[in-house]
């Protein structure tokens, strides 16, 4: 992809810690909320990838500090949720991106990754709600990103307190949440002066 090409992209769309072995802790509660995004996340990434929009995977090395994205992938594809992962893996063309705190951002070169490609729009999935997205839509935030959040495509492990992240996103970061079918990467993304940018 040429420079002039992804100076181009309005927007990405960010998955955040969807290469998942799933065994962790909290697992167990994650688990049925993270079976009803993937339908959707996957969607999204046909969709962007459809529309030359950059998918940007963000994702945990669970502590495994020698791990690299086809490491990761492999282990999670390995293991017994292998069904959540196979339908929106990375492909050839995704961009990865690995971190090792709740935010995509901390510590991460994420940011600079995001002004290479001219990108000011971040269309933010992936889990979990009332932890990672949170925090990572509050720095995108402070980047002065513009942030959308698609509500059916987060995953939570406490509903009332995935509720409560996704006002707070809404009220003081003054990100748009919407669902997965309100999101459109086809004609008038490009457009910067479009009010929904991305997502119309």
């Amino acid at each position: 992809m040429t420079a002039q090409a992804r100076e181009q992209w309005p927007c990405a769309l960010i998955v955040i810690d969807m290469i998942n072995t799933y065994d962790h802790p909290d697992a167990d509660a994650l688990l049925p909320s993270a079976r009803k995004i993937v339908p959707v996340v996957a969607e999204l990434i046909r969709s962007a990838r459809e529309h030359d929009v950059p998918v940007v995977y963000v994702n945990d090395n669970f502590g495994q500090w020698r791990s690299h994205q086809g490491a990761l992938v492999d282990a999670a594809l390995a293991g017994p949720h292998a069904d959540l992962v196979d339908p929106i893996r990375p492909d050839d063309d995704a961009l990865f991106v690995v971190k090792a705190r709740h935010s995509i951002f901390y510590e991460t070169p994420l940011t600079y990754l995001l002004w290479e490609l001219g990108v000011r729009r971040t269309v933010l999935t992936g889990q979990v709600t009332e932890q990672c997205v949170l925090y990572s839509a509050l720095d995108a935030h402070i980047r002065h990103l513009d942030v959308t959040v698609v509500s059916d495509a987060v995953a939570h492990i406490h509903p009332e307190l995935a509720d409560a992240a996704l006002e707070m996103m809404r009220r003081n970061m003054g990100a748009r949440i919407v669902r997965g079918d309100e999101v459109s990467f086809g004609d008038g993304a490009s457009d910067p002066g479009r009010a929904n940018g991305c997502c119309s």
